[in-house]
């Protein structure tokens, strides 16, 4: 099976049930970018402890949209830990974004927290630290090793209400809707004809 010349930017990419890393096990990444250089996304339904409220506390950033306080900030993925980013709507223009989709942008520069900190910045987002990020066919390969299912979200009002409108806890089930049945019938061997 070859995956030349995929392009995953802006699918789901679903954890399979064999997949036994703790970073992944039962993951729901959106892929922010894959090209032949490699790929990356965030994990979307791994909230962390640590709230919006905390994380600008730790930027020196003053919250005053304390609707937003509590929010969890999610494991992004095990790359770059300690950096931030922000999967939000395409919303103003920040010093370093890139616009996945017509529904989705990443953003790694502070202006968009300073944004945000003021009720100014876009109102559909997740904060994550770290990434998910793959080599050269890295990703590839490991859809070939029955790794991961990637599905797209059929319109992008759905892709909004699974990114930014879903409780994270549900947000495996929602994707796993995308794909047309129960996750309960997913096996952990492949088979091959």
């Amino acid at each position: 099976m070859s995956l030349d010349n995929i392009n995953l930017t802006g699918h789901f990419l679903i954890a399979m049930p064999n997949l036994a890393d703790p970073y992944f096990a039962k993951s729901v990444t959106f892929i922010c970018s894959h090209s032949e250089e490699g790929a990356m996304g965030i994990v979307i339904n791994r909230p962390t402890d640590m709230t919006y409220e905390t994380l600008f506390d730790k930027v020196n950033i003053k919250l005053e949209d304390t609707s937003i306080a509590q929010n969890p900030v999610l494991f992004g993925g095990p790359v770059q830990p300690e950096r931030g980013f922000v999967l939000h709507e395409p919303f103003g223009d920040w010093d370093s974004s890139i616009i996945i989709n017509d529904k989705t942008a990443l953003t790694t520069s502070k202006d968009i927290l300073e944004a945000v900190a003021m009720g100014a910045g876009p109102k559909k987002l997740l904060f994550s630290l770290g990434y998910a990020g793959w080599t050269p066919n890295q990703l590839e390969q490991e859809i070939v090793q029955n790794s991961w299912l990637s599905v797209q979200a059929k319109d992008e009002a759905t892709l909004n209400k699974i990114l930014f409108e879903t409780p994270h806890a549900e947000q495996l089930n929602a994707t796993m809707s995308l794909l047309g049945f129960d996750p309960a019938m997913l096996s952990d061997v492949a088979g091959h004809a």
